[in-house]
């Protein structure tokens, strides 16, 4: 930087016009405030030199100052190209202005530049980020040629959406992939909470394709081994990675540190937390808080909170999650209250949704029943369902069946449709020998139509998930499980009753 500056300074003394050459250097490392007083020096830039600034702006921000060098290309009567058109494009996405993007494009076809493959993929890209995919899919289909990019950008339009069957059948269509392809699927099927898929999706990139992931790839399946449990993928990815040095990366480290805290893993979550060192930023902090909070080291996470704040690092809504449920799952009641009243008095952080839900999962656990409904009903927003029904499980817990009514009428009305909530009270009911109360929820059950669902589990094995249901038969190899399971359930009734031997029994019909 100190170099260009001398040069600047030399060409200026000697009358030499190296301007152009200083400002393409300045904005390579980039300093762009110091480009744009050179390039205003300039009575009449050249488009190359606008691009070149409009580029800049649309990749670092702020991207509003694009459209001031638009107007003024247009007020200079400086014509825009191609290239133009495509920064133009991408910095309206940013921007997320769907006027401005529509304007730009009646400009571009006017303009006569509506064959080129690089625009059109930029103004598919806009329409597809600005969330109007219609109009992103008729540019798409109107185009004669389309490169891999192109294809891309659709697809993450769709995935974005979670229009994934869109995705999915765009995505199975397209003449050739790369690492973009696959990425954009696995994330999309993440991001959208179907983490079976985005594994999947990665497992078939790994065992059908040449196609290398890169740390993007690694950010986005990551999440998904997180919510599945799926230990074993997420070790070899954390391999890979290190054999990869994608380790570097911020997102792929949090990733990480998040799938271990998820998955119990709390050492290894740990050593990726302390690796991170200085890097940490509030992501990181979180998740490790969050990872000791739900695995039983409440006490860990309340001092890992306040180291957080000696190091000067503001909590957030997030942090104050996992603090909750810190206290919730070491019934630290008085504490629990302290953190969520110095939220907004402390820490500028009003409590959402979730925070309720953790004071009312945090008081039904401790018994403080009536406390607990009172929050409810105090409440600033409208509980959800997943308020009131901690507080029925708190009720079925403790045997309290006037508040589990009242829960329960709330959930009768949110989703009628869910079962679950009729078993509980029914189940608390005949727990209080109230058999009228039994009758009665299953008439209503009945004429609702009103059925339970079937429960699944899910099991990692050798790097793959399998998803079971009572009394499945559908896996390839059900007849050998099940045969295992009568050999297992015969030996352990040879023993008697369940003790701490079982495990051994287990561990030795396995591998027998």
């Amino acid at each position: 930087m100190n170099q260009l500056k001398q040069i600047h300074a030399y060409t200026f003394r000697n009358g030499i016009d190296h301007t152009k050459q200083l400002i393409v250097s300045l904005l390579q490392i980039p300093n762009i405030p110091y480009a744009r007083k050179l390039f205003d020096f300039i009575p009449k830039p050249t488009v190359f030199l606008y691009n070149k600034l409009i580029q800049a702006y649309a990749s670092y921000g702020p991207h509003h100052q694009c459209f001031h060098l638009y107007t003024q290309m247009c007020f200079q009567g400086c014509s825009l190209n191609e290239h133009s058109f495509t920064f133009l494009f991408s910095a309206c996405a940013s921007l997320s202005s769907h006027h401005q993007g529509q304007m730009l494009h009646t400009h571009f076809i006017k303009s006569g530049f509506g064959c080129d493959v690089f625009a059109l993929t930029s103004l598919v890209d806009m329409y597809a980020k600005l969330g109007l995919l219609a109009l992103a899919r008729i540019q798409f289909d109107e185009m004669i040629k389309k490169d891999v990019p192109t294809w891309n950008s659709m697809i993450a339009g769709y995935a974005r959406c979670g229009e994934l069957e869109g995705a999915l059948e765009l995505f199975r269509s397209m003449p050739a992939r790369n690492v973009t392809s696959w990425t954009a699927m696995i994330s999309g099927y993440a991001q959208n909470g179907q983490y079976g898929n985005a594994l999947s999706m990665f497992l078939m990139m790994e065992e059908e394709t040449e196609i290398r992931p890169n740390e993007v790839t690694l950010a986005s399946v990551l999440p998904a081994c997180a919510n599945l449990g799926a230990l074993e993928v997420g070790e070899r990815i954390e391999s890979y990675a290190r054999e990869n040095r994608y380790i570097k990366n911020m997102y792929v480290s949090n990733a990480l540190l998040e799938m271990y805290a998820r998955c119990g893993s709390i050492g290894k979550a740990w050593g990726v937390f302390e690796e991170i060192g200085g890097r940490k930023n509030l992501c990181s902090w979180n998740s490790m808080i969050m990872g000791l909070a739900v695995h039983g080291r409440g006490s860990e996470a309340i001092e890992l909170f306040y180291k957080m704040l000696r190091e000067g690092v503001a909590p957030d809504n997030v942090t104050f999650v996992g603090v909750l449920l810190a206290c919730t799952h070491g019934g630290m009641v008085e504490e629990g209250q302290h953190f969520f009243e110095s939220m907004e008095r402390d820490f500028s952080v009003a409590p959402k949704l979730e925070h309720y839900g953790c004071m009312v999962d945090m008081l039904g656990r401790a018994g403080e029943l009536r406390e607990a409904h009172d929050l409810i009903l105090g409440m600033p927003m409208k509980p959800d369902s997943v308020v009131w029904g901690t507080l029925l499980g708190a009720c079925s817990f403790h045997g309290h069946v006037e508040l589990a009514e009242k829960a329960a009428e709330a959930l009768f009305e949110l989703e009628p449709w869910n079962p679950g909530n009729y078993v509980i009270l029914s189940n608390i009911y005949a727990t209080a020998g109230q058999w009228d109360g039994v009758a009665r929820l299953r008439k209503l059950m009945k004429g609702g139509r009103i059925t339970k669902a079937a429960g699944y589990s899910f099991i990692e094995e050798g790097g793959y998930i399998h998803k079971f249901i009572v009394e499945d038969k559908s896996h390839s190899r059900s007849d050998e499980i099940y045969a295992l399971l009568d050999e297992i359930s015969a030996k352990m009734k040879l023993h008697g009753n369940v003790n701490d031997s079982d495990s051994e029994i287990i561990s030795a019909c396995l591998m027998e």
